[in-house]
């Protein structure tokens, strides 16, 4: 009997690659915090969970095969300007580099979380397939 890993592992291989691309998201943000008209940006990650969960097809890579994983949900299509929350500096910049960094934290957090649940599941299986 194969294992399907869609089914083993749930949605926490998709959030995982998601939180990734946020963290990436995030840091250019911060790393852009003094850069003239930059505009802050986030990624959506309800609908690139959905995207990810329901293997819509967005932009997509050439499968060579039905067992690669979809990637749609990596794409830049969920990632949206973020609303400032503060007033206008004068330069054009959205970056509030306080909530930049409560956002990557937080999400280093989930990130780290969702490893932890892949690795359970990961642990799981390994002692299915041992008889353990």
């Amino acid at each position: 009997m194969a294992i399907n890993f869609d089914n083993a592992l749930g949605v926490h291989q998709y959030s995982l690659g998601i939180r990734a691309q946020r963290a990436e998201v995030i840091s250019s943000n911060i790393a852009n915090a003094n850069t003239p008209h930059y505009k802050a940006q986030d990624v959506n990650f309800a609908a690139a969970m959905k995207s990810a969960s329901s293997h819509q097809q967005g932009l997509s890579m050439s499968q060579t095969t039905d067992k690669h994983f979809d990637l749609t949900a990596l794409s830049q299509q969920h990632v949206q300007y973020r609303m400032p929350n503060q007033a206008d500096t004068g330069d054009g910049n959205t970056v509030d580099t306080q909530k930049e960094q409560a956002a990557f934290m937080q999400n280093s957090l989930e990130y780290q979380m969702s490893l932890g649940f892949l690795e359970s599941k990961f642990t799981g299986m390994r002692k299915a397939l041992r008889g353990d």
